[in-house]
């Protein structure tokens, strides 16, 4: 009985560092509630930025970098994305916000894949970073 005790403390103690590491961050503006992420990934070069124009035109599946606003929430995960060239929809993630609060007055960097359906085009999101001024 002290034996199952004990590990049951021990499994208690060392499952709570999981639950305390999820911070907050998400987007901040209309249609916008918290959202729990994780953090880290990697940060560095990206590539060459692609505009919404373009990746409206690229194949399924197309690897992208857009530079822009993240202007409304339209559902759970759903958003629109807006650079110089127009908008569209862009699906992130909880766990892809890595503890970033965006408004839209901030201008983010969203690397992701191109995902094409019948009559829509949208961008599913891998990573997502606001953008120093």
């Amino acid at each position: 009985m002290k034996k199952t005790l004990a590990m049951a403390a021990i499994v208690a103690l060392m499952s709570a560092p999981v639950f305390a590491a999820n911070t907050q961050g998400g987007f901040s503006g209309p249609g916008s509630t918290t959202t729990t992420s994780q953090s880290g990934g990697f940060v560095g070069p990206n590539g060459t930025v692609t505009t919404v124009e373009q990746a409206k035109s690229l194949r399924d599946d197309a690897w992208v970098t857009l530079r822009g606003t993240i202007v409304e929430r339209l559902s759970d995960d759903r958003y629109t994305f807006k650079d110089a060239t127009g908008t569209m929809n862009v699906d992130i993630d909880h766990k892809r916000w890595n503890g970033v609060t965006i408004t839209p007055q901030d201008v983010v960097e969203i690397q992701g894949e191109v995902d094409k359906d019948w009559n829509s085009v949208e961008i599913d999101v891998k990573q997502i970073n606001k953008v120093s001024k």
